[in-house]
C-alpha cells in the first residue's frame, strides 16, 4: 500500500505563528480555535487534540455528518438563518429527503451529492471532485513559488489531474464542463499513470482497493467508465495517492493541515501585495470592469445580484453585516436556467 505522509502540524502552526508576528498580528488570533474550526470543518474543542496527534481516527460516516453540520452552522444564509436541506439539495437538482441521512448521521451521501454540497457551500471539493475552475484555482494558490505559473502546464496537469489542453482553456476563462462521472474517471486514471509505483507500472485496482478494506472488484466499474465509486472509495483512492480530500473527506489531521497552509499563504500573500502597488491597480481594475457591466442592468437585476452576492459571500462565512430580514425574498440562491447542466446533476 501507498502510505501519504502525514503533515507535521506543530512545524506548520509555528511557521504561520512566526508570519503572524512579522505582519505585526497576534498569532492567538491568527491561530484561534475558531477561526481554524471554521476553515477545516473540525470542532473548535477537538483543536488542541488534533494539533497534539493525540485526537483519535473518526469513522467516515461520522466525520462526514458533523463536517456537514458544521457547514450549515457557520455558513448561513444572510439573514443568519440555516440553510434548509431543501435549499441545499435544490442547487444540485435532489429532493430535501435525500440529505435526510447524512443530516441525521445515518448514512453517506452519493458522489455527487457530496460534489454539489460542497459547491454550494464553496468550500474545496478535493482532487476527484473538484470542478476544473477549482481545482486550477488551487493549484496556483497552492504551488510553491517558481512552481505551478500560468505557463507551467504539465505541472499543473499533475497537481489537478486536467490535461494540458483544458488548462490553457480554463486559464483563458473558458472552463470545459464534464459530467461527474468522466470527470471521476478521468482523474483516477491520471492518478494511476501519473503516480505509479516504484517498477514504473500503475498500483492495481486490488492494491489501491485494499488500502481501505474493499476488493478490487469495487474499483471496477469506476475503472471502466461505468459509474461512479461511493463515497467511502473516493476517499479511499485520495488518501492513497496522497492528494487533497476536499472538505467533507479529510481526516482531521489533513483538514487542519489545509487550514494552515492556507493561512500561512493568506499572510505571505498580503506581504507581497504591500510590496506591489501594481495588484492593486489590476484589483481596482478588475472591479471597475464588474461594475461597468453590472451597471447595463435593470433595477430588478441590480437587486437580482445583490441577493446572489449577499448569498455567496453568507455560504463563505464572509458577510459580517447582514442587511435587515426582507419577508419577500427567497431564501434559496438566485440562479438563472441552465447554471447547472444536466450532466452535473446528483445520481
Amino acid at each position: 500500500m501507498r502510505a501519504a505522509a502525514r503533515p507535521d502540524l506543530t512545524t506548520i502552526r509555528d511557521r504561520v505563528a512566526r508570519l503572524a508576528e512579522h505582519r505585526g498580528q497576534d498569532p492567538a488570533d491568527v491561530l484561534s480555535v475558531e477561526r481554524l474550526g471554521h476553515l477545516s470543518g473540525v470542532e473548535p474543542e477537538l483543536i488542541p487534540r488534533v494539533l497534539a496527534g493525540e485526537a483519535p481516527e473518526v469513522p467516515l460516516t461520522r466525520r462526514v455528518h458533523r463536517r456537514f453540520l458544521r457547514l450549515r452552522e457557520t455558513r448561513r444564509d444572510k439573514h443568519g438563518r440555516e440553510w434548509s436541506l431543501a435549499a441545499i439539495a435544490e442547487d444540485f437538482r435532489a429532493p430535501g429527503a435525500s440529505l435526510g441521512p447524512l443530516n441525521a448521521g445515518t448514512g453517506l451521501p452519493g458522489l455527487g451529492h457530496a460534489a454539489g454540497i460542497q459547491r454550494f457551500f464553496g468550500v474545496f471539493a478535493g482532487f476527484l471532485l473538484a470542478d476544473n475552475k477549482s481545482a486550477v484555482e488551487r493549484a496556483l494558490a497552492t504551488a510553491p513559488a517558481g512552481a505551478g505559473a500560468p505557463d507551467d502546464l504539465e505541472h499543473l496537469s499533475f497537481i489537478t489531474g486536467i490535461t494540458p489542453e483544458a488548462i490553457r482553456l480554463t486559464l483563458d476563462g473558458r472552463p470545459a464542463r464534464q459530467p461527474l462521472r468522466q470527470q471521476v474517471r478521468e482523474r483516477f486514471e491520471h492518478l494511476r499513470r501519473t503516480r505509479p509505483r516504484e517498477d514504473g507500472r500503475p498500483y492495481s485496482l486490488t492494491a489501491i482497493a485494499s488500502s481501505f478494506d474493499a476488493s478490487g472488484q469495487s474499483l471496477t466499474r469506476l475503472a471502466r467508465g461505468e459509474g461512479l465509486p461511493s463515497l467511502a472509495a473516493a476517499a479511499g483512492i485520495q488518501r492513497f495517492y496522497g492528494v487533497e480530500s476536499g472538505f467533507l473527506l479529510a481526516d482531521d489531521t489533513e483538514a487542519l493541515a489545509a487550514a494552515l497552509a492556507g493561512i500561512g499563504r493568506e499572510l505571505e500573500s498580503a506581504a507581497h501585495e504591500a510590496e506591489n502597488p501594481m495588484l492593486a491597480v489590476l484589483r481596482a481594475h478588475d472591479v471597475r470592469s464588474i461594475v461597468t457591466r453590472a451597471g447595463r442592468l435593470s433595477p430588478a437585476g441590480w437587486k437580482s445580484l445583490a441577493d446572489h452576492l449577499d448569498d455567496l459571500l453568507a455560504r463563505e462565512g464572509r458577510l459580517d453585516a447582514r442587511p435587515p430580514e426582507d419577508p419577500g425574498r427567497a431564501r434559496g440562491p438566485v440562479r438563472g436556467p441552465g447554471d447547472r447542466p444536466a450532466e452535473e446533476r446528483a445520481p
